[in-house]
């Protein structure tokens, strides 16, 4: 008989079993093995909120499989991931294989590494309940909120629709967003430019104002008035200072600021970010070493490194750079007042496994956001860069007049020693050279001087990265669900993704309209901000869960209850449902509803008038058979497939997904499988390709 290891993942497994050797089984549970099943509430709200848990759907085999493998085990070891939700999957895991609470079989691992495993299986624990307690809160609270305000929305907008209690107060920051957007109103305002000479160096430099003090031009008459009152002016350098600028490292990642950096510098969405972290963090086969995990846990809000893990960069550091780039002091950095400290901030798992010696095994999207990780890891704990500045203050005067002038000034920087910026680009720009031999009253020529009309800008629309910043800031959510909410409210239609920016769609303004008309504690970040602290308490044993849910449903009840009261007879019709497709039986122009299977159109007299009709799709497609339309339809199952508008004359259907290019043989419409294989379906030409370009035959 040997140990049991129980894990989420097989990745993960496979990578355990790598550094366990003979005596462990090691086995994947795939997730979750119990959860609240979705058809019902499945909370009882009249017993504290008692949950109903059940076995996943489809899982039922899997947890026999579990169970024998209990059986024919010495010990079991729940190794599942080492966060709140992992805590619970463990709980679970115990509770259904009958294994004893008070027994110390949880471990966890940091990082997937030799030692992060030794460490792991040297320090197994009892599973830790008020952690379990947390999550048990979080998913009952998001279950009450959206099976009870789910349908309220539903019915007074469309059917099918949902709200959560974190994804809605996300809705409403990107409308409120839009709503500031259109509310402002721009404003004008100008700049003047100098451009100055001495000898053949131009210096650049903007006006600041008088002896007054700084001049805010508005309208182009004052500048128009600034530029004649300086038409008989002399100008000279008043005065040159020349300073240092010290450019500090930036930490290492958390999960918030990863995900930030993954959508600013690789352009990876959110949700991808994370799923690629994941399989960095379980385990990649690196040849001969095996499966090897790359990276620490990559679900934390701790900015803690390890002695270890500090000492080893500063060895790399100094042996790839040299001693200059070492700190003579380790670099520490403070982690947020309300942040997890259970797990380090993300960084590689060995420092000397340098991205570009495994490029090799790695994925494109895995190598990036792995030298993204590697380089932000290691600038984190090297010296501080040097700026050289210099900062110009140029008068004009009347030489007989001195007591009345104009500034301007003209700022200057230049690298005086790399540092951090060596390895991780930190944003500084080029360098802004000025000439740094000048002197008090050196005098200068006047090249030009212009007049530039500005206006005011409105604040831009969240992109990924600026939204998941406010979340944080606002302590809505927590970095770990920051992902699946941005990809719940585009999923749901809610809000959409425009050139990188996340615009709310009228259906999603009709959402958050009527929930901070309705529910505003429900779409309020501070309210919200409460509940996760409330549960963060519940985390650490400071607060009983129960009260906690007690304190938040009682009230929200009773405001459930008025509401509907209030909004009986209450319809939200929108804009973007209306059609100009006219009933064939009364004349009334048919509105798109949404039902079990997707959209369809009906006519809006109902009950009087109970017509409906298909809601047809077009695709940029054409026929291959007749050169007629192809539609997007749905099977009465409700899955998505393609066929020709003229069926049944033309039979042409088919499962793939048009890709709006045509075939380079026949012209014909391209189509997409599943396998992501492109192909003709034109019968005789036979093209398909395989990826982006790469041709098959």
């Amino acid at each position: 008989m040997s140990d049991l290891i129980i894990v989420e993942s097989p990745s993960k497994a496979k990578t355990l079993k790598n550094y366990l050797g003979k005596g462990y089984d090691v086995i994947a549970s795939k997730g979750h093995v119990r959860d609240l099943p979705a058809a019902r509430l499945s909370v009882d709200i009249q017993h504290d909120f008692a949950p109903k848990y059940a076995v996943v759907k489809g899982k039922e085999k899997l947890v026999r499989e579990l169970q024998d493998a209990v059986r024919k085990s010495d010990k079991v070891y729940l190794a599942t991931d080492p966060d709140r939700e992992g805590e619970a999957i463990s709980w679970h895991l115990a509770t259904l294989l009958g294994l004893d609470l008070n027994e110390a079989n949880r471990v966890t691992f940091n990082e997937i590494t030799k030692t992060g495993v030794k460490n792991g299986m040297a320090a197994p624990r009892k599973v830790d309940l008020d952690l379990v307690n947390a999550q048990q809160a979080r998913r009952i609270l998001d279950r009450l909120v959206g099976y009870k305000l789910s349908p309220f929305v539903s019915q007074k907008i469309r059917r099918g629709l949902s709200a959560g209690r974190v994804q809605s107060v996300a809705v409403r920051m990107i409308c409120d967003r839009e709503e500031e957007i259109r509310a402002f109103e721009p404003q004008e305002y100008w700049t003047i430019e100098g451009k100055f000479a001495e000898g053949r160096r131009v210096i650049n430099a903007q006006f600041h104002g008088d002896e007054t003090g700084k001049i805010e031009l508005s309208n182009e008459a004052e500048a128009d008035a600034v530029l004649r009152r300086m038409e008989p002016y002399s100008f000279f350098v008043n005065s040159v200072k020349k300073g240092t600028k010290k450019i500090n490292p930036l930490p290492p990642f958390i999960t918030s600021t990863m995900q930030q950096e993954g959508a600013k510098k690789l352009g990876l969405r959110t949700e991808r970010t994370m799923q690629i972290a994941q399989q960095l963090y379980e385990g990649i086969e690196l040849g001969k070493r095996g499966s090897v995990g790359l990276i620490t846990y990559m679900r934390t809000d701790s900015m803690r490194v390890s002695d270890e893990a500090r000492h080893a960069a500063a060895a790399l550091i100094g042996a790839m750079y040299g001693k200059e780039y070492v700190p003579d002091k380790p670099n520490f950095y403070k982690s947020r007042a309300n942040a997890q400290d259970g797990h380090e901030a993300i960084r590689p798992s060995d420092v000397n496994l340098t991205p570009d010696a495994i490029r090799s095994f790695l994925t494109a999207e895995q190598y990036k956001l792995y030298d993204l990780i590697w380089k932000r890891f290691i600038a984190s704990q090297m010296t501080a860069g040097l700026q050289s500045t210099v900062k110009l203050e140029v008068r004009g005067c009347k030489p007989e007049d001195p007591a009345h002038y104009v500034v301007f000034f003209a700022n200057g920087h230049s690298m005086r020693f790399d540092g951090c910026t060596r390895v991780y680009d930190l944003g500084e720009g080029k360098d802004a050279l000025l000439p740094t031999d000048l002197k008090a009253n050196d005098p200068l020529k006047t090249r030009d001087i212009t007049k530039m009309q500005h206006f005011t800008q409105p604040p831009a629309r969240y992109s990924e990265q600026s939204l998941i910043k406010a979340l944080e800031e606002n302590g809505v959510g927590r970095p770990s669900t920051y992902a699946t909410i941005i990809s719940t409210i585009v999923k749901r239609e809610y809000v959409q993704r425009k050139n990188k920016q996340l615009v709310p769609t009228e259906l999603g303004e009709a959402i958050s309209r009527l929930l901070k008309e309705t529910f505003p504690k429900i779409v309020n970040t501070k309210f919200t901000a409460q509940m996760e602290t409330g549960l963060d308490r519940v985390g650490e044993g400071e607060e009983d869960y129960v009260q906690l849910l007690h304190a938040f449903y009682d009230d929200f009840e009773q405001t459930l209850k008025k509401v509907k009261d209030d909004m009986k007879d209450v319809k939200i019709q929108l804009q973007e449902d209306q059609t100009d497709i006219p009933c064939e039986k009364c004349g009334r122009m048919m509105v798109v509803k949404v039902g079990r299977f997707g959209k369809f159109l009906a006519c809006p007299g109902y009950p009087a008038c109970k017509n409906t009709k298909p809601y047809i799709m077009d695709t940029s497609a054409t026929c291959p058979k007749c050169g007629a339309k192809v539609i997007e339809k749905r099977s009465k199952r409700g899955y998505k497939f393609y066929g020709c508008e003229k069926w049944p004359e033309c039979d042409f259907v088919t499962w793939d997904k048009p890709t709006g290019e045509t075939c380079p043989k026949c012209g014909k419409s391209l189509f997409k499988g599943k396998g992501g294989t492109v192909s003709c379906l034109n019968e005789g030409c036979g093209y398909t390709r395989k990826g982006k370009g790469k041709k098959a035959d």
